[in-house]
């Protein structure tokens, strides 16, 4: 996901921070594409979890990512309402589908034949 360079005079959550913003920025990371938890992304860079922490907490007040309690963090829309939106309509679709009881194959099937009608 980033590296971080421990011979860098740039402090290891600004590197994390700056590193995630980046690739929300660029749109290699997707809105509403679900982050590492803080443990993991720790465990994976060989940092604190206090340290990603402080990452992510800034990340959030910038408005590029939101934690949802125990589902965890996201991008977040970044200002672009439209996306916004579409995140929207489509978690309530997936809770509607749920609901119903359909499974993960036909509620796509759905979706891609309504997306074909227009």
């Amino acid at each position: 996901m980033i590296t971080i360079d421990p011979e860098s005079p740039v402090p290891p959550f600004e590197q994390v921070r700056s590193g995630l913003a980046q690739r929300i920025n660029d749109h290699s990371l997707a809105v509403g594409e679900k982050l590492p938890t803080v443990r993991k992304l720790a465990a994976d860079l060989g940092l604190a979890a206090n340290t990603v922490a402080r990452a992510y907490r800034e990340l959030e007040e910038a408005g590029l990512v939101e934690t949802r309690g125990r589902l965890g963090t996201f991008v977040g829309a970044g200002g672009d309402r439209t996306l916004e939106r579409a995140r929207a309509a489509a978690d309530e679709y997936a809770a509607t589908a749920h609901s119903l009881g359909l499974d993960r194959a036909m509620a796509l099937d759905i979706v891609q034949a309504a997306l074909r009608k227009t």
